[in-house]
C-alpha cells in the first residue's frame, strides 16, 4: 500500500454590504481533507480590507485569530512569491471541517466605504491510499 498526499485549495467569499458592521460566516471544508496547512485573505478591495477589516476565525471552535485580528496581518504583497503567501498554522486537524469566520468593517480617516469582498482561501492536506 502507497500513500500520496494531495493539497486542496479552496475559496470562500464574504460580502461586505455596509460600513462598520460584523459579517459572519460558516464555511465547510472538502470532506477529503485531514489537515489544514494554511489561510490566506484577500479582497477585490484590497485598500479596503488593509484599511477597515479585522477578523475573528475558528476552525472546529478552536481559535485561529483572535477577535479584532487585524487583516493587513493576514495579506501577501505582490512582491511575496507565490508559494508563500499563505499563512502556515502547521497541521491543524479539520475534524468536522467547519471555518468560522467575524469579519468587521471599521471606517477610517483614509478610506470611503463601497461595497467589498472578502475572500478567505484555505489549503488542505488530503492523504490519498492505492493499494498495490
Amino acid at each position: 500500500m502507497s500513500f500520496k498526499q494531495h493539497i486542496i485549495k479552496e475559496r470562500f467569499d464574504l460580502l461586505i454590504t455596509a460600513a462598520d458592521q460584523n459579517f459572519k460566516a460558516e464555511f465547510t471544508l472538502d470532506k477529503s481533507a485531514q489537515y489544514l496547512l494554511g489561510i490566506s485573505v484577500t479582497s477585490d478591495r484590497d485598500d479596503l480590507l488593509f484599511y477597515r477589516g479585522s477578523n475573528r476565525i475558528y476552525l472546529n471552535e478552536k481559535e485561529l485569530f483572535p477577535d479584532g485580528f487585524e487583516s493587513k496581518l493576514l495579506m501577501a504583497g505582490l512582491n511575496v512569491a507565490p508559494d508563500q503567501r499563505m499563512i502556515t498554522l502547521g497541521e491543524l486537524p479539520t475534524g468536522n471541517g467547519i471555518l468560522d469566520v467575524n469579519f468587521k468593517d471599521t471606517s477610517d480617516s483614509i478610506s470611503s466605504f463601497v461595497p467589498y469582498r472578502v475572500t478567505y482561501y484555505t489549503y488542505s492536506v488530503a492523504t490519498l491510499v492505492n493499494e498495490r
